[in-house]
């Protein structure tokens, strides 16, 4: 009886500080999300900490390339955070090297040399869309043969259009947050099935966020097309 009651502690111990580590990581993530919308670069060590537990707890629950997908998100974490500020240090240079210039002309170096939101033609679209999905059936196939992976296609169309995707925040293309939402949409159900609870209402969270995200963009990119287009006064 006592071996039972040891078992039932050891339990609730594992499973609580597995939650703990999951809603750590969810926190982090929703920062991450928070923060991309508003172009701030702290977004990256945010995702950078939140990858890493993700590695672990995917595992876990057979979502090989879930966990897979951690790693190529680190590596992006540290891209996306050098993208970002080298621009960032870019401006800061211009500002330090003109000492006669006028703020109107600073300003307009500044908008120069941002990285600036862009759009993808529908050819890349399409490219990009078809190369997942013949990539994600690949892997699927590979695990459903070989691994004791949940969910393979599922899991593998999750992960392929993610590294995609977060390429796509990289290098700031609009249309990476409708990306999201189909992909964020699949997820839940995956980690639903999976028992990651918190990580599935997290991306309840995501969908609703991307979608706001993808209008907060869109007005920035309007603006930016807009200063970019009028002619600079002299």
């Amino acid at each position: 009886m006592m071996d039972f009651f040891s078992f039932i502690d050891n339990f609730f111990a594992f499973y609580l500080a597995k939650s703990a580590w999951e809603l750590l990581a969810v926190f982090l993530a929703i920062a991450y999300l928070a923060l991309a919308m508003k172009e701030n670069n702290w977004c990256w060590p945010a995702a950078l900490i939140s990858t890493i537990i993700y590695i672990f707890l995917f595992w876990d629950v057979s979502l090989v390339m879930d966990s897979l997908l951690q790693v190529y998100y680190m590596l992006m974490a540290i891209y996306g955070w050098w993208m970002w500020r080298s621009k960032n240090q870019e401006n800061n240079s211009i500002n330090n090297g003109v000492e006669a210039a006028s703020v109107t002309s600073i300003a307009d170096e500044q908008i120069k040399n941002t990285l600036k939101i862009s759009n993808w033609p529908w050819s890349m679209h399409v490219l990009a869309i078809s190369s997942v999905l013949v990539i994600s059936g690949v892997s699927g196939f590979f695990l459903s043969k070989n691994t004791a992976a949940a969910w393979p296609f599922l899991d593998s169309f999750t992960t392929w259009g993610s590294v995609l995707t977060t390429y796509m925040v990289a290098k700031k293309i609009l249309e990476n947050w409708l990306y999201w939402i189909v992909i964020d949409s699949v997820a839940v159900f995956v980690y639903i099935e999976r028992g990651l609870y918190p990580t599935a209402g997290l991306f309840i969270i995501y969908v609703g966020m991307v979608i706001y995200g993808y209008f907060v963009w869109k007005k920035i990119y309007n603006e930016e097309n807009k200063i970019v287009a009028e002619p600079i006064s002299s």
